[in-house]
């Protein structure tokens, strides 16, 4: 490990990944250690357009004995090189490598008995498909999905017969750009030059995002439809997401209350068939990454990962330094969070 650019006490571990058709390869692991260490960590995985830089998540584990690890993906953020296309690749699986190599160092290298596993949107569903293919390999205890990219935010037009083109175009230009960003609302909402209270590296997280390409459109479709035919994770799930979404592109009020990328109704519909044990919170007044809400609503989601975690992940209760733990048993779910079995391809 060497220093990161966030500083201490964060550390990172660059994963060589040999070569494609761009040149060299790598990802980068960042590792935030607890003071008293309990054999437990998360293994952190951001979204699209996206780094780790949310401290603040890594110090409320870290602060309950949790050591943490966010991985950048190859070509995002701090494994992002010169000559490489930024946030793009041609199939979802492309990102295993990286995440077996981390699960490692996470496991065997640092000798954590229990991990959980979480993603943030793209990240949601490239840690699901990866928990699903490695499902008998014991990697993760459990998944925690803030915000999971289940579906296309696009009207039905679009997220068919529209996906099926630009299946078409990918296979002869997989670099042809669909879309040239995302917009600014979200990145409004969260930047504190902005309207928001979070700093970040714009050359890592642009606020208009990087182009959509047409290979990374068709690739992210068929994960979707991967999860939408049914996955079979062995472990518990907890799939957070805001209650409702926010359709503009130009700035409203209504944008800081809300989920400004994704239709989290699409969440809710597709979350049944991760696996036979998934539970669903949602959060009103959610941002799109629920750790970047207000603080009132980031308190709440914290809560409820400590929670679900001292619940379902038999790792004891999940509390500061100094605090008494829980004597009672956890309260019963409420009826949004009830789990949910669904059939499996």
């Amino acid at each position: 490990m060497e220093p990161d650019v966030l500083g201490p006490p964060y550390e990172r571990q660059t994963i060589d990944l040999g070569t494609d058709d761009e040149g060299p390869v790598v990802a980068t692991l960042v590792r935030r250690r607890a003071d008293r260490p309990t054999g437990r960590a998360v293994l952190y995985v951001h979204g699209f357009v996206d780094y780790f830089f949310q401290t603040h998540l890594a110090d409320f584990f870290a602060e309950r004995g949790w050591d943490f690890y966010a991985l950048d993906l190859r070509k995002y953020g701090r494994s992002l090189l010169p000559h490489q296309t930024p946030n793009f690749c041609l199939d979802l699986a492309e990102y295993f490598p990286e995440l077996d190599a981390a699960a490692k160092i996470v496991r065997e290298d640092d000798g954590h008995d229990i991990v959980l596993g979480m993603g943030h949107s793209t990240g949601g569903l490239i840690i699901s498909l990866w928990a699903h293919a490695r499902r008998d390999a014991g990697l993760v205890d459990g998944l925690f999905l803030n915000s999971p990219f289940f579906d296309l935010n696009l009207p039905w037009v679009l997220r068919r017969p529209g996906a099926a083109a630009v299946a078409r175009l990918a296979r002869s230009a997989p670099k042809r750009v669909v879309r040239p960003g995302l917009g600014t609302v979200y990145g409004e909402s969260i930047h504190a030059d902005h309207r928001g209270e979070w700093n970040f590296d714009l050359a890592w997280k642009p606020l208009a995002g990087f182009p959509v390409r047409a290979g990374w459109l068709a690739a992210v479709r068929r994960g979707q439809q991967q999860l939408h035919a049914g996955l079979d994770i062995q472990v518990p799930v907890l799939v957070a997401a805001s209650t409702r979404s926010f359709k503009g592109m130009k700035w409203q009020d209504a944008a800081a209350l809300a989920d400004a990328v994704l239709d989290v109704e699409h969440m809710v519909r597709w979350a049944p068939r991760l696996g036979r044990h998934v539970t669903l919170a949602r959060f009103d007044g959610g941002l799109h990454d629920l750790t970047l809400s207000g603080s009132a609503v980031r308190e709440k989601v914290f809560a409820e990962v400590g929670r679900w975690a001292d619940a379902f992940l038999g790792a004891g209760p999940t509390v500061r330094d100094g605090e008494a733990p829980a004597t009672s048993v956890p309260p019963a779910p409420r009826p949004a969070e009830a789990e949910a079995a669904a059939p499996h391809a």
